[in-house]
């Protein structure tokens, strides 16, 4: 049948997933970065999600596309909740191997939030990392790391954010506000042994390759440093030449966004040292 359905631009879309919040019927999932309209029959083409999108990426088309099914909603509305339920009886930090990875696989179905729908990989779920350690009161190892045997050797986590991927992040995100900003290449951190306490360390940090992600990432950054309150922006690259496209990018970025700040760069070496 044809009728009124929504339509998702891809290029427009910076995957912050506010769409798939707004979308009560839970028609909409995070696809690799992306809002993608996953149970057409699960939209009822009145558009909650369309006033809410940030980037204009979201509008109304009549086209072909399965009738919108409420008894399917329903029953998925009430299996999210039981999935809910089962959150707040059993935390995965109580069980080990198997179970946790089942019990991972059921809450990949909620965003942890009453009422919540499917928004795709949770592992691309917004999240301000130094809160929730400030929330457990401590900075949280694993359970091998807290073993008496290597507690002395523990080198805690000083990434604040997550996701981290250039690609995965928005454009907003509270964590922006009032940030300072580290650009890094994936490679800096396995070369350069320190990264965490040297460059990490109260940084929201934002890492890419250009060459194996093949995107100009000038047009995101400059977003993201135009539209947040960022005190100023370190970047740390490889010395190898396709790093430079990543120092163009932040340099274009920053040029673009007609802000005025600081911009620091670091080269780091095959070897791990620092130039």
């Amino acid at each position: 049948m044809v009728r009124q359905i929504i339509h998702i631009d891809e290029e427009k879309c910076n995957g912050c997933g506010i769409c798939a919040t707004a979308c009560h019927e839970g028609a909409i999932d995070i696809v690799d970065g992306k809002a993608k309209l996953t149970r057409e029959h699960f939209c009822d083409g009145f558009g909650d999600c369309l006033p809410e999108c940030p980037t204009g990426a979201i509008s109304f088309e009549d086209r072909e596309a399965p009738a919108y099914d409420e008894a399917a909603v329903a029953a998925a509305k009430q299996e999210r909740e039981a999935a809910r339920k089962s959150q707040q009886n059993l935390s995965i930090d109580d069980m080990d191997g198997e179970d946790a990875f089942r019990q991972a696989m059921a809450l990949s179905f909620v965003s942890g939030v009453p009422g919540a729908r499917p928004t795709g990989c949770p592992g691309s779920m917004l999240r301000n990392l130094e809160a929730e350690r400030a929330g457990r009161g401590q900075n949280v190892s694993n359970r091998q790391e807290e073993t008496p045997s290597s507690a002395a050797s523990y080198i805690p986590s000083e990434l604040n954010n997550w996701p981290v991927q250039i690609k995965l992040l928005p454009e907003r995100a509270p964590f922006y506000q009032g940030a300072h900003l580290l650009i890094a290449a994936d490679c800096t951190a396995y070369a350069y042994g320190n990264f965490h306490q040297k460059f990490v360390k109260d940084h929201v940090v934002l890492i890419g390759c250009p060459k194996l992600d093949d995107v100009d990432y000038t047009d995101k950054l400059m977003h993201i440093i135009r539209d947040n309150d960022i005190q100023s922006i370190s970047l740390v690259r490889m010395q190898v030449p396709c790093c430079g496209g990543l120092q163009r990018a932040a340099e274009m970025a920053l040029r673009e966004s007609g802000k005025d700040m600081p911009l620091t760069i670091t080269i780091v070496t095959p070897d791990g040292h620092l130039l």
